[in-house]
């Protein structure tokens, strides 16, 4: 263990690799996290300049995470009741990253059919979240399912605006979104923040990342469990320094406040959660702390 000063509890962060966890919600419930594999990515992307970067080593050093590599797991959440089976987020497919795209595999280590997956839920549409969302035949994964996206989210990714405005760096994220959402369009269901998404799963709005960013409240056993997607992204930084802006947000300034809003919520009420990027399989909950939130793994 670490000492009681940590800012992740119960010792350091783990490397982030393929795993896969079930967690019993009730007699009838479950969610289960999945490996879509990893982002391999230079850590100097978690910085905005090398002035921070120097501020921030030291936490990096005491959570035992390296500033030359960054290497975050994507974990996929899946709510299996009697009759549901609703997938949070598709992946990222074989287009994306090497390093990722393996979630068809851990649905089927797992036992479950994509055939069979009644619902998919969208945090937002970067393409680790929902390239994913075809296979290798470009055939909907998930040809049964109803989709379910924030409006503005959907729209944000479709409009023209956001094509002719988005930089050259950031053009095939767009291209990848307009390329695969239209092929949901006649099983899409627009949802707005505060609705009850599908039984017992509440929409929250957590943008900033992007403009309809969403994350979940899941309402299926005891204790409430909330599907983060990327609204907390990061074991130390997103807990500790939650005003930090971050290359990966699209609106930085709503970003921040969304977490700083998140994390006291979390903490208050002693709510579970599941990260995306979260060491895996990224369930824990948040912990005030004297430095102002840490990290708790489950």
């Amino acid at each position: 263990m670490m000492a009681a000063g940590s800012l992740v509890a119960g010792g350091m962060v783990p490397l982030a690799r393929a795993a896969t966890a079930t967690i019993k919600l009730s007699d009838v419930a479950k969610l289960h996290v999945l490996s879509d594999g990893f982002l391999d990515l230079p850590a100097g992307r978690l910085f905005q300049n090398s002035e921070q970067e120097q501020q921030l080593t030291p936490l990096f050093e005491q959570a035992g995470l390296s500033t030359t590599e960054h290497s975050p797991p994507l974990n996929v959440t899946l709510l299996e009741t009697e009759s549901r089976k609703v997938l949070f987020d598709t992946g990222s497919g074989s287009q994306f990253l090497e390093s990722a795209g393996l979630l068809p595999s851990s649905l089927e280590e797992a036992g479950i059919d994509p055939l069979e997956i009644t619902d998919v839920v969208f945090t937002h549409a970067h393409p680790d979240h929902c390239w994913g969302l075809l296979d290798d035949f470009d055939e909907l994964l998930c040809p049964e399912a109803t989709y379910h996206m924030h409006g503005t989210e959907y729209d944000y990714w479709l409009s023209e605006d956001t094509l002719n405005n988005t930089d050259e760096a950031g053009l095939g994220f767009v291209a990848g979104a307009r390329n695969r959402l239209p092929l949901i369009e006649e099983q899409l269901n627009r949802f707005e923040w505060g609705d009850e998404v599908l039984p017992g799963i509440e929409a929250i709005d957590t943008h900033g990342h992007t403009p309809g960013h969403s994350s979940f409240v899941v309402h299926a056993g005891t204790d409430p469990v909330v599907v983060l997607g990327d609204a907390l992204i990061h074991p130390v930084l997103s807990f500790v320094k939650p005003d930090l802006p971050w290359l990966s947000d699209q609106d930085p300034d709503a970003a921040a406040a969304t977490r700083v809003r998140l994390l006291d919520r979390l903490a208050t009420d002693r709510m579970k959660l599941i990260g995306y990027h979260l060491p895996e399989p990224g369930y824990g909950q948040v912990e005030k702390h004297v430095e102002g939130y840490r990290y708790v793994p489950s």
